[in-house]
């Protein structure tokens, strides 16, 4: 069987496996809408604006990517590493690209489907308006802006148990979100949280996002750090990954 037929097959089954649990599907699938719906769409001065309704809308939308990411990389694994399946898993004569494959993919069909019902409640019921060559363009954008996400996730799971993945994936999730302007637009934040909230990669994935669907400028501090987070993380989940194979199959 050739590695595209393998990863097809496991990640089949990886959302097989999430949609058992529908208390923490229904959560990251709903969550994002629900925040638009109950915080935004009342608010007719940001609602009826079609600058501040389109920066909501993209602002929620990168939420749904970045919880999504945190909780399928950071608590799948996290909790796999406690499982005999696991092990008995890297024993198979299937490339481990297949799986890591397998879990990207699962993971960009949620949040697609996280992502759906805040574009059309935003459509519905605020004047956020974009082309459909922005809206696409937008999406490639939330799909680099999700590489440092799924690497945090990856470094959480590997790092900790699975009783305190879903703890620190919770605070570092809420975190990066109101520090990053998913939550408040930055133009409310005083100047020193405005700054810090720079080198977030919350934030710099919103004004990617919003930069790919609005058009403008991007400032080089955007697109450098989020290069800048990949890297790094990517450094550090397969450091993580080496130390978790050392440990328990030496």
């Amino acid at each position: 069987m050739s590695t595209l037929a393998l990863t097809l097959v496991h990640a089949k089954y990886t959302l097989i496996e999430t949609a058992r649990i529908p208390v923490a599907l229904i959560g990251s699938l709903v969550f994002p809408a629900l925040a638009l719906l109950f915080f935004v769409v009342p608010q007719r001065s940001v609602a009826d604006s079609p600058e501040f309704a389109t920066q909501a809308v993209i602002s929620l939308a990168v939420f749904a990517i970045m919880s999504n990411s945190l909780f399928s990389f950071g608590l799948n694994i996290a909790e796999n590493r406690e499982k005999p399946w696991d092990p008995y898993l890297r024993t198979l004569p299937a490339p481990g690209l297949a799986r890591v494959f397998a879990q990207v993919f699962s993971t960009g069909t949620l949040g697609v489907a996280a992502i759906i019902p805040v574009i059309v409640i935003g459509g519905l019921f605020t004047a956020a308006s974009a082309s459909v060559f922005h809206i696409v363009l937008g999406l490639v954008a939330l799909a680099v802006g999700a590489l440092p996400f799924m690497l945090i996730g990856i470094c959480i799971g590997y790092a900790l148990s699975a009783k305190a993945a879903i703890a620190v994936v919770q605070v570092v999730m809420f975190a990066l979100a109101f520090a990053g302007g998913l939550f408040l637009p930055p133009v409310l934040f005083a100047d020193w949280l405005n700054t810090l909230s720079m080198f977030l990669p919350s934030r710099q994935a919103r004004e990617f996002v919003i930069w790919a669907v609005t058009g403008g400028n991007l400032e080089p501090w955007v697109w450098i750090g989020i290069a800048a987070w990949t890297a790094i993380m990517l450094f550090l989940a397969l450091f993580l990954f080496r130390r978790d194979e050392g440990h328990r199959f030496r």
